[in-house]
C-alpha cells in the first residue's frame, strides 16, 4: 500500500512524466505476457528487442498521444456526471480509438521492417478485428480508476502486441 501511495504522490507531482513512463512499462509488460503466455515462446526464444520496441512505443507514442487525448477530452467535455462520462466514452470510442489503432498498427509494422505494401495488407487484415476487440474491452478508460485502468491496460497491451507482431 505504501508503494501505491508513493506512486500516487509522484503522479500528482509529475503527471505527464509518470503517465508516459507508466505507458511504456505497461506496453513492455504486455509484450512480455504476449510472448510468454500467449505465444509461449519461452525465455530462450523471447525477443528482447521486440519488448524494448514496445516500451519505446509506450513512452514515445502511446503515453503522449493517449495522455494528450484525455486532456483534450476533459476540455471538450468538462464534468463528471454519468452523462458526461457517456459523452466522453462515445467520443473516445467513436473518434479516437479508430484513429489511434489506424496509426499504432502501421507504426509497429514499420518498426518491424514491413514494406509499405505488406504493412497496408497487414493493416487491412488486422484493423477490423483489433477495433472490434477494442470495443469489447471494459470501458475502464472512462471511469479513470487508475488501478483498474492499469490492469486492463496490461491485458489490452498483451493483445495489441500479439496482434501487431503476428505475421
Amino acid at each position: 500500500m505504501a508503494l501505491w501511495r508513493a506512486y500516487q504522490r509522484v503522479l500528482t507531482a509529475h503527471p505527464w512524466k509518470v503517465q508516459v513512463l507508466t505507458a511504456g512499462s505497461l506496453m513492455g509488460l504486455g509484450d512480455v505476457i504476449s510472448q510468454q503466455l500467449v505465444e509461449r515462446r519461452g525465455l530462450r526464444e523471447h525477443q528482447t528487442g521486440r519488448t524494448l520496441t514496445m516500451v519505446c512505443l509506450g513512452c514515445g507514442f502511446v503515453g503522449p498521444v493517449v495522455g494528450g487525448w484525455y486532456r483534450v477530452l476533459d476540455r471538450l467535455i468538462p464534468g463528471t456526471t454519468k452523462v458526461d462520462a457517456l459523452k466522453k466514452m462515445l467520443l473516445d470510442q467513436g473518434g479516437f480509438a479508430p484513429c489511434f489503432l489506424g496509426c499504432f498498427l502501421p507504426l509497429v509494422g514499420t518498426l518491424n521492417g514491413l514494406s509499405a505494401q505488406d504493412n497496408w495488407a497487414k493493416l487491412q487484415r488486422d484493423y477490423p478485428d483489433a477495433l472490434i476487440t477494442n470495443y469489447y474491452k471494459l470501458e475502464e478508460d472512462q471511469a479513470r480508476q487508475l488501478a483498474v485502468v492499469q490492469c486492463v491496460a496490461v491485458i489490452w497491451n498483451s493483445y495489441l502486441s500479439w496482434k501487431a507482431h503476428r505475421l
